[in-house]
C-alpha cells in the first residue's frame, strides 16, 4: 500500500524501474490535442450519443477540402500535435480525415467500424462496441456490428476496440474479449457517461460501477495481450465520484483558466469549423458529474502528475495509467507491463 512518507521526485526515480517507465512516456509529453467534428451524419443511431446532443448536431457541414486543409495548418501553427477526428461518423467523410492526416500524423479517429478506413490514414482508430451482438442491435440498431467490425479490420494495426461499459452489458464484456482475442485484436475499457438530461437505463449506478470494476480486473488479469488497461484505469473510471470530481476536470467546458495547457490549447471544432470555449471539452455535452469517459482522463488523470509524484506505488500506478493512454491512442506504442496491480485510491485534491 502507499505510505505517508514524504518523498522527493527524485527518490521516486530511484528505483530504476520507475524511471525506465518515466524515461519512456515522458518522451510523448510533446502531445498537444484538438477534436473536430468531422461530419454531423452517421450510419446508425444509439441511445446515448453525445453527438446528438445539444446545438453542435445543428452545425452546418463544411466538406471543403481546402478549408479543412487550411485549418489544419492553422492548427499546427499554433502548436496542435494530437488530432482526435470525431463527430457522428468519420468514416462517412475519409477525404476530410486524410486532408488531417497529411498535415497532422498523429491522431485517432472515433468510429463505429461499419465502414473501413483506406489504410493510407494512418492514425488509431476507436472502433466503439457497446456489447454482443444482441445488445448491439437493441441499443445501437445495427446488426451484427463485432462480426462486420473485425471483418473491416482484420489484420489493421491501427484498430483498438473501446469497450464501453453500461449497466446492461457488464456480463457480455467476457464474451466479446474473447472472441477479439481469438482474432488478434486488442481492446481497451469505455465507461457509459450519461449525455447532459439523460436519464435512460445506460446510466451507471454504484452497484454497477462496482460490478464492472470487478469484471475490468478480471478480463485484464487473464488477457494480458488482449485488454490495454491497468488497476489504476480502473479506479480512476469505476469510482463513485466522477473524473470532475476526482481530478478537477482541465478542459476549457470546466476550467476558465486560460494560462496553461488544455485550458490554453484545446479546441473542440464543430462540422462548420467554428468553436466555442464555453462547450470545449472531449466529449461535448456529457453531463459533467457523471463523466468517467475513457477520452476525458487520457488527458485529465495524466495532467494530474504532480499529484501523483508523492510516493514509488502512486506514481507508478499513475505511469500505468499513462502508458495504458499511450499504448490507446498513439500509433506503434507499446504497452509495458504493469508496475503497480493494487487498487490504489486516487489523491485527494
Amino acid at each position: 500500500m502507499a505510505d505517508d512518507r514524504h518523498y522527493k521526485f527524485s527518490e521516486i526515480l530511484a528505483d530504476p524501474v520507475i524511471h525506465s517507465q518515466w524515461e519512456k512516456v515522458r518522451k510523448y509529453f510533446f502531445l498537444r490535442e484538438s477534436t473536430y467534428d468531422m461530419t454531423n451524419r452517421c450510419n446508425i443511431r444509439c441511445e446515448g450519443c453525445y453527438y446528438f446532443t445539444g446545438e453542435k448536431q445543428f452545425a452546418a457541414e463544411n466538406l471543403n477540402v481546402a478549408d479543412w486543409q487550411q485549418l489544419m495548418e492553422t492548427e499546427k501553427e499554433r502548436g496542435i500535435t494530437f488530432v482526435v477526428l470525431a463527430g457522428a461518423e468519420p468514416s462517412l467523410v475519409p477525404q476530410l480525415c486524410q486532408t488531417c492526416f497529411d498535415t497532422i500524423p498523429l491522431g485517432c479517429i472515433a468510429s463505429n467500424g461499419l465502414k473501413v478506413l483506406p489504410r493510407e490514414i494512418d492514425y488509431r482508430v476507436h472502433i466503439s462496441v457497446w456489447g454482443n451482438d444482441q445488445t448491439s442491435l437493441e441499443i445501437r440498431k445495427a446488426k451484427d456490428m463485432l462480426a462486420r467490425q473485425m471483418a473491416n479490420y482484420r489484420n489493421d494495426p491501427r484498430a483498438v476496440w473501446v469497450y464501453t461499459f453500461t449497466p446492461v452489458n457488464i456480463d457480455e464484456a467476457r464474451e466479446v474479449t474473447e472472441l477479439l482475442a481469438d482474432n488478434g485484436h486488442q481492446i481497451t475499457f469505455n465507461m457509459f457517461s450519461s449525455p447532459v438530461g439523460y436519464q435512460g437505463h445506460l446510466r451507471h449506478t454504484p452497484e454497477t460501477l462496482a460490478r464492472t470494476r470487478a469484471v475490468m480486473s478480471e478480463l485484464l488479469a487473464e488477457f494480458p495481450r488482449t485488454v490495454l488497461f491497468s488497476p489504476y484505469n480502473s479506479v480512476a473510471h469505476t469510482h463513485e465520484r466522477g473524473l470532475h470530481e476526482l481530478f478537477s476536470c482541465s478542459y476549457p467546458r470546466m476550467n476558465p483558466s486560460t494560462a496553461i495547457g488544455l485550458g490554453r490549447s484545446f479546441r473542440q471544432y464543430r462540422t462548420d469549423l467554428q468553436w466555442d470555449r464555453d462547450a470545449a471539452c472531449c466529449v461535448p455535452d456529457t453531463d459533467c458529474a457523471d463523466c468517467r469517459h475513457y477520452a476525458a482522463g487520457s488527458a485529465v488523470v495524466t495532467a494530474r502528475m504532480y499529484r501523483h509524484a508523492t510516493n514509488p506505488t502512486t506514481f507508478a500506478a499513475w505511469l500505468d495509467y499513462v502508458d495504458t493512454y499511450l499504448a490507446v491512442w498513439v500509433r506503434g506504442y507499446e504497452k509495458s507491463a504493469t508496475l503497480c496491480q493494487e487498487m490504489i485510491e486516487p489523491p485527494a485534491l
